[in-house]
């Protein structure tokens, strides 16, 4: 076994501290990743802080893994040593199902394995994420990173990259498009650079009228400030595809009146509350609502490579470990420009 050294929170109220554990040792087909940086996602702090239900601690949480490759197992092909390697939100899955052998294997039939606070496909041994040391992977569930940006703006993409940029190709965003981002935060700011660089015309809508500049510094050619019922009237029914990216509470109806007739908005922020939903929103012009949840193994490296290709990268705040607490509260609070990241060096 591997001693690897993290932060975990030991319980949804308890401050993280630092914690000890042991990786698997290298398989035949594993590779061991030595973690330079990890990016904080809001859904980290969900589950943290028990806000989706019972959850297992000691939780190490991080599913936006990036380092060098230090070992591969004997048969391992798509890595040597050296390399730079990414972790999404997966480490495992069945691979036998439907949903595993369709490259989605986040949806897989009898339960992926999350990269934390989840369990290895024996559904015993429990995950431990990116807050760590190190993590030993499959290489079939490890990504190839080739992008020259450095390694802390590459992080986010393992998680906000890839729950972007998969229903955005999903809903073919694109030169024609009216696409609006609800929301300018660590998702939002990366849907607006990929659905730009697709070519779509891009809105941002935000009840923070400070985020204007930044909008339109991504990429966004128009911002609407969504505190003013004018605006609701003013762009009824102008966007093919809303992307929904608010993780707090808000009227569900009021930003489907924004959709074009057979248009859609795409949740892919999951708020504490439910929502409300009055028929009527959705039957009056025959608008659609829809889900997204990151994206396979394979669509994961499509957009590493697409990012790469188009030298798109998450605009960063890069921390000690020391610091993740103050992190989470200000992440809750909307002070950070657009995602925090952990410098595992500093463990």
């Amino acid at each position: 076994m591997l001693p690897t050294r993290a932060y975990a929170a030991l319980s949804p109220s308890a401050p993280f501290s630092p914690f000890e554990f042991e990786r698997r040792e290298v398989g035949p087909h594993d590779v061991l990743i030595e973690i330079s940086y990890c990016g904080i996602c809001h859904s980290d702090i969900h589950q943290v802080r028990g806000e989706w239900g019972q959850m297992p601690f000691p939780m190490v949480p991080g599913h936006e893994i990036v380092g060098h490759v230090t070992k591969v197992g004997s048969q391992v092909k798509k890595f040597k040593v050296g390399d730079k390697a990414g972790v999404g939100c997966m480490v495992d899955s069945c691979r036998t199902c439907s949903e595993c052998k369709g490259h989605t294997e986040q949806f897989c039939e009898k339960g992926a394995s999350y990269t934390y606070a989840s369990t290895e496909q024996d559904k015993k041994t429990l995950t431990y994420g990116g807050y760590s040391s190190q993590i030993v992977v499959d290489e079939n569930y490890a990504l190839k990173i080739n992008s020259t940006l450095p390694l802390a703006n590459i992080a986010p993409l393992l998680c906000a990259g890839i729950t972007t940029y998969s229903p955005l190709k999903r809903f073919k965003v694109g030169p024609g498009k009216k696409i609006a981002v609800m929301g300018l935060g660590g998702l939002g700011h990366m849907a607006v650079k990929i659905a730009a660089s697709m070519g779509a015309e891009v809105t941002v809508l935000s009840h923070s009228p400070q985020k204007e500049k930044d909008a339109k510094a991504l990429g966004a050619h128009h911002f609407v400030l969504t505190t003013t019922p004018e605006s609701f009237k003013t762009y009824a029914k102008k966007f093919d595809v809303i992307l929904n990216t608010v993780a707090g509470s808000h009227d569900l109806n009021a930003y489907l009146g924004l959709v074009k007739t057979h248009g859609t908005m795409v949740l892919i922020s999951v708020p504490e509350k439910p929502y409300i939903l009055g028929a009527h929103s959705v039957i009056g012009s025959g608008q659609m609502i829809a889900g997204s949840l990151i994206g396979g193994i394979k669509e994961t490296q499509e957009m590493l490579d697409y990012c790469a290709q188009k030298n798109i990268g998450s605009d960063i705040e890069i921390i000690p470990v020391q610091k993740i607490d103050e992190a989470y509260n200000r992440t809750v609070k909307g002070d950070v420009h657009y995602r925090f990241v952990i410098d595992m060096k500093t463990l």
